[in-house]
């Protein structure tokens, strides 16, 4: 999936964390993070902390390239 914008890499995490069957509770567990964070993070808030973003993708599986275009 190519990421444009949040909403477009909220969307990605929330995708895969039903696939994997875990809840945000879980998440918030395993990571530390709050549910209201994941929340925001999976509907596309843009003040999302980077890190933590890139925390919860890694735990999910999720790899997270940048490429130049074309």
């Amino acid at each position: 999936m190519k990421i444009n914008e949040s909403k477009d890499f909220g969307t990605a995490l929330k995708q895969r964390r039903k696939e994997l069957g875990y809840t945000q509770s879980y998440i918030s567990d395993v990571l530390g993070l709050s549910v209201s964070f994941i929340s925001d993070l999976e509907n596309g808030k843009k003040t999302a902390e980077l890190g933590k973003a890139i925390r919860y993708a890694n735990m999910l599986g999720l790899d997270i390239k940048v490429e130049s275009r074309g």
